[in-house]
């Protein structure tokens, strides 16, 4: 459904009215198809393929936005797994209205093919509702009218004449940010001449994305900023945080990676630099949040939430990382893999990444400091960080600063976790591009990790009765394939593996088997199969288990060696009453309340196992 409140009766009558779209949106800051704000909407029906109904969507939006005096919309019609994107981009101030603009030129449009004997295509009640072409302009005139705020538009205006951030919401404008902010509600917002401008300004900003990583890179940034002495304020997977603690007593706590998250941070009045973990979900949803940052971070990219917002294959997943580029200031960096080769061929070919690539604005990471792409980026100049011969080494103009012995590094496990050595490596160029200093970098490189509780599921390491526990996130097989991996390097001789495994309902049926065959592939002795009931998304009780299970025996591996059990928190405990001395255990851990009762348990009769 629209994510917006409609105006017409249809809505106003006890019947359900009937519509041909799904998911109809605004989005509220630069995104993967365009630099602005944009509507965009899933067609429904028969319709939905037919070319012809494309085309006359194409004109009615055209028509519309030239009636309104709105810019060149450039619509789009994007393939989808499943169904087409309609998109195309719309003022800020009047995205309710753009929304509903889509949502009846499709259903007009669709009419029409009914109209003219095309079968299994009904009319529907929005295009009826209307009316005529003419008489829904007139509808949308008004409605464009009410919906533009003055006072919003000369705020902005006179916010981007002084170089200051602007963050909205449905109830709130906010001017600067961190410390540097104030903010109103929309419906008493202040005359120019009110604001106290003097006191606004911005905050050094970091945006990180990516398809594994984030949030533990997001975590080390924070760190350094506090070893810097700069109250810093953060936001992930797993909620708000400033100067390291939880905002308002965990009052924030849960996914806050996308624009809330984001918005909260920036509008604290303690923050003196954020950093903002940019997933997927709020990059094709809504669009950015932050239209300025001074360091934008791309982990890496994988095959995860493949066949949702038109996300088709891994390519598609870089082209939505790299939406954050978009938001960085003339003199932000671009932190990229530079071993990653999708998303290097990707950002190659997309202009506003090239422009920044031209400008010395790009810096490489990667495992090998001798990559081919980090070798030539630093012939140029540029900065990049790596690992040679056994050394983290950070370029920058020329110079090369050895920030130590990769093995000597905590959150490496001794060199056993190479992925966090390509989160380390971002983060350091990431905190180069925020002007914090090397001394803060070093330090915090030196000790974070060191407990397990530094980075909270991620790579958490305990010991239960002689066997090593891992508690992580690994949520697709790339991430699982560097977890087991990473147990391996740990694990000793005639010792045991084992694994928990488990996956939300909202994976495809072929990213639950990639995961499962990622799972066989690592060999574990024992693998305990997990229901997650709260993340069933649309699937039956059973349905995800089951097919994973399904996909073990395909995989010839020994069906003894594998349990099911009800729930995430039961399965967990099984695989702990199965270890002996020795072994090592992997716990992907999807839910945050179950992760934090195991930790607690865990550090209650245990001592966690030190770098």
């Amino acid at each position: 459904m629209t994510d917006v409140a409609h105006d017409h009766p249809a809505q106003s009558e006890a019947v359900e009215p009937e519509h041909g779209f799904a998911d109809s949106r605004r989005l509220t800051g630069p995104n993967r198809w365009y630099a602005g704000t944009a509507v965009t909407l899933t067609p429904l029906g028969p319709a939905a393929q037919d070319g012809g109904v494309h085309a006359r969507w194409v004109a009615r939006v055209q028509a519309a936005c030239r009636h309104l005096g709105w810019p060149a919309p450039q619509p789009r019609v994007l393939p989808d797994v499943h169904e087409p994107l309609l998109l195309f981009a719309a003022p800020d101030d009047a995205l309710f209205t753009a929304t509903e603009v889509s949502e009846w030129a499709w259903e007009r449009s669709a009419a029409e093919a009914a109209e003219a004997g095309v079968t299994g295509v009904a009319g529907f009640d929005l295009a009826q509702d209307l009316g005529d072409d003419h008489s829904a302009l007139a509808v949308f005139a008004q409605r464009a009218a009410a919906e533009q705020r003055p006072g919003q538009r000369a705020l902005q205006s006179a916010a981007a004449e002084r170089g200051l951030p602007v963050f909205i919401d449905d109830e709130a404008l906010s001017l600067g940010a961190g410390s540097g902010s104030r903010t109103w509600p929309l419906d008493d917002l202040p005359a120019v001449a009110d604001v106290p401008w003097p006191a606004l300004h911005d905050v050094p900003t970091a945006l990180v994305t990516g398809s594994n990583g984030k949030t533990t890179t997001v975590r080390l940034l924070a760190a350094i900023a506090a070893a810097a002495g700069v109250p810093a304020g953060c936001c992930c997977t797993e909620g708000v945080f400033v100067e390291g603690l939880a905002l308002d007593g965990g009052a924030y706590s849960g996914d806050y990676s996308g624009p809330a998250g984001a918005r909260t941070v920036l509008r604290h009045p303690t923050v003196e630099l954020a950093v903002l973990e940019t997933a997927r979900g709020g990059l094709l949803r809504r669009g950015l949040a932050v239209a300025r940052a001074d360091a934008a971070v791309v982990t890496n990219v994988s095959a995860d939430h493949l066949g949702e917002y038109g996300i088709a294959g891994v390519e598609d997943i870089a082209e939505a990382k790299l939406v954050v580029a978009r938001a960085l200031l003339h003199s932000g960096t671009l932190v990229l893999n530079g071993g990653d080769a999708v998303l290097m061929a990707v950002a190659a070919r997309m202009p506003h990444v090239q422009a920044l690539r031209a400008a010395g604005r790009v810096a490489l990471f990667g495992r090998d400091d001798e990559h081919p792409a980090l070798v030539a980026l630093r012939q140029t100049g540029g900065s990049t960080c790596g690992v040679r011969d056994g050394r983290l080494l950070w370029w920058h103009g020329g110079a090369c600063a050895d920030l130590g012995a990769v093995a000597d590094l905590p959150l490496t496990l001794r060199g056993a976790a190479p992925h966090n050595t390509e989160n380390i490596a971002a983060a350091v160029l990431a905190a180069h591009a925020l002007a914090l200093p090397e001394t803060a970098i070093r330090l915090t490189l030196s000790r974070f990790g060191a407990q397990a509780l530094d980075n909270p599921g991620r790579l958490e390491r305990w010991s239960h009765n002689g066997a090593t526990v891992l508690i992580d996130y690994a949520h697709n097989p790339d991430g699982l394939a560097q977890l087991l991996a990473v147990a391996r390097a740990l694990l000793p001789a005639r010792a045991r593996l084992g694994l928990l495994l488990g996956q939300a309902g909202n994976r495809d049926d072929a990213a639950i088997v990639d995961l499962a065959r990622t799972a066989a592939a690592g060999r574990p002795d024992r693998i305990v199969i997990k229901e997650l009931p709260e993340m069933l998304r649309g699937r039956p009780l059973g349905a995800v288990p089951g097919l994973i299970a399904a996909t073990l025996r395909a995989a010839a591996f020994d069906a003894s060696r594998v349990t099911l059990q009800p729930d995430e928190e039961a399965a967990a405990h099984a695989l702990l009453a199965w270890a002996k001395p020795g072994d090592v255990l992997v716990l992907p851990i999807h839910t945050t309340a179950v992760r934090v009762r195991l930790a607690q348990a865990l550090q209650a009769g245990q001592t966690a196992v030190g770098p």
